[in-house]
């Protein structure tokens, strides 16, 4: 019997209609389209502007939009993932609401987090469910309102962030495609950089925590910087050499969007030309959760069958790791 691979075989995307250009930003705070576009990349983000949504609409529409393309039967999914740093609430699952939304009604469905490194961690969960043999449709989403944690006050981190939300379809696969290796890493000294101090156990709500913005994000922008450009770029040239791919290889980088810098950084360690970087920071910014499959749903088109992805990401806590996936269709 041939090895069973978990292999994409569907992709979808959702982000919302209204856009917070660099030029609005500049009425906002002390700040300089010409100085974020030259240290971000960013020239524009989404923004989920209705109060009343949150992080489950956008992950609803994401998957809407793949069923839809796919012509696919809700109750054919076994299980659905859903990366997220921001989930509508906590304790009650935001993936257990999406599946019962799009009719998912044979799925099991649960929430992770790791920060910006959620699409690829849950990469690696999904192809685990798909390996086991059991399950034969996995529906993995990244998603995050990201808007709904961030100061607008604060220029560190305003500028960086958007909303949007992006799935994918993982199923079986027996010809070598899909997902083939991962290296995954992390280190909890770094969540200090990069974090929200009040709302969890160890701060919970007060009226003092709202007053001095500690439901926020904060981020120590020169440390995790440091932490990412060197470590997203020596676990994608890791997982180059441990499968003796060269730079000719690979058909393609799939980077987190977080900094245009630390991805050309990485692309330059994997000696690769700009061709074949994967890049829409400067339409959405940083997406957290959904970076890599918005990437997937722009390039979806150039994609080809058996062409050889490295996805990279880097996120708070510290998270950070490196796949190697092969194409399984033709769009």
């Amino acid at each position: 019997m041939s090895k069973i691979t978990a292999a994409i075989t569907a992709v979808g995307a959702y982000v919302p209609d209204f856009r917070l250009t660099n030029k609005v930003l500049e009425t906002m705070v002390d700040t300089t389209d010409e100085w974020i576009t030259t240290r971000t990349g960013i020239k524009e983000r989404r923004i989920l502007k209705d109060p009343d949504k949150g992080t489950s609409f956008l992950a609803i529409k994401a998957a809407e939009d793949l069923i839809a393309k796919r012509n696919l039967d809700p109750k054919e999914i076994d299980l659905v993932l859903l990366g997220t740093a921001t989930p509508d609430m906590p304790v009650a699952s935001t993936a257990v609401y999406v599946a019962t939304k799009i009719g998912a009604t044979n799925a099991f469905a649960f929430d992770l987090q790791a920060a910006c490194s959620n699409f690829l961690f849950g990469m690696s969960t999904a192809a685990r469910f798909i390996e086991s043999g059991k399950y034969k449709k996995v529906l993995l989403i990244g998603a995050d309102k990201m808007s709904s944690i961030i100061d607008y006050t604060d220029r560190t981190t305003c500028i960086i962030f958007g909303d949007g939300a992006g799935a994918v379809l993982f199923e079986p696969n027996t010809e070598g495609l899909g997902l083939l290796d991962e290296y995954l890493r992390v280190d909890g000294s770094g969540r200090e950089f990069l974090k929200i101090d009040a709302g969890g156990s160890l701060m919970p709500p007060t009226e003092e925590t709202v007053k001095e913005k500690k439901h926020f994000v904060f981020q120590d922008g020169k440390s995790v910087f440091k932490f990412a450009v060197s470590n997203m770029a020596d676990v994608a040239a890791r997982i180059m050499d441990r499968n003796n791919l060269t730079h000719d290889d690979v058909n393609w980088l799939v980077a987190h969007q977080a900094n245009k810098r630390i991805i050309d950084a990485t692309a330059k360690r994997m000696e690769l030309e700009e061709s074949k970087v994967m890049m829409n920071i400067e339409k959405y910014g940083n997406t957290t959760s959904a970076t890599l499959p918005l990437l997937l749903h722009d390039y979806e088109a150039q994609l080809k069958k058996g062409d050889d992805l490295v996805f990279a990401a880097f996120g708070g806590g510290f998270t950070w790791g490196a796949i190697y996936l092969k194409w399984a269709y033709n769009s």
